[in-house]
């Protein structure tokens, strides 16, 4: 998906993947991977409580393409930021979470410089197959082998369903990462009972926890 779609989805506030709480699959999984991880990175990480929850263990460093997500994080969560210019990107700094709002495949590898852990619930999923590879690549460019990702998945019967969400399962993922060690942590079977926000009309729903170490 282009840039213009994501931004007009939080101009015209149709968040339907936001969660209201910390994802389950995340709090259950965070001690098997966080290892001695004292930060973590979030890309696309809209207005996630997941960062809420991850900041209670580790130092939070997030990138969002939106302005508006980037700043009703902290208005919703009443908490205090520091607005400064980072290069292409705006850094909405906190005291344990820090936004760097701008284009996720702009980053450079100092700007994650530091974070052992790459925490993933719903963008690998967001974008198109291209845009996967390309996601994909970026993380291994910018971060070191032995990085840990925590990766949420989803699957379902692409035919029945029009992304985004799109369904990503394990034989992708060896594909998009082929270096990588790839463990199934944990899953929840959704069928029936919908995504985030939205009820999916499909035969199976299934969220899946991943840790990726990167190669």
């Amino acid at each position: 998906m282009e840039a213009e779609f994501w931004l007009a989805r939080w101009q015209n506030n149709e968040l339907g993947f936001q969660l209201e709480a910390a994802h389950p699959l995340m709090t259950q999984c965070l001690d098997v991977v966080i290892g001695e991880s004292t930060s973590v990175f979030v890309p696309l990480c809209g207005k996630s409580p997941d960062m809420v929850f991850l900041s209670q263990h580790l130092s939070v460093l997030g990138a969002e393409l939106s302005e508006i997500a980037c700043r009703d994080f902290f208005s919703e969560h009443k908490l205090a930021y520091k607005l400064t210019e980072q290069g292409q990107f705006k850094r909405f700094e906190g005291e344990q979470v820090c936004l760097l709002q701008g284009d996720f495949f702009a980053l450079k590898p100092e700007q994650v410089d530091g974070c052992h852990l790459v925490y993933d619930r719903a963008a690998l999923i967001a974008l198109p197959p291209a845009m996967r590879q390309q996601y994909a690549e970026k993380l291994s460019a910018i971060f070191p082998a032995g990085v840990r990702v925590l990766l949420i998945s989803l699957e379902y019967p692409q035919h029945e369903k029009q992304g985004p969400p799109f369904a990503v399962y394990y034989d992708e993922l060896v594909t998009l990462f082929p270096n990588a060690r790839i463990e199934l942590l944990a899953e929840i079977d959704l069928t029936g009972k919908g995504f985030a926000r939205r009820r999916f009309e499909t035969s199976r729903l299934v969220e899946k926890a991943y840790c990726i170490t990167l190669g």
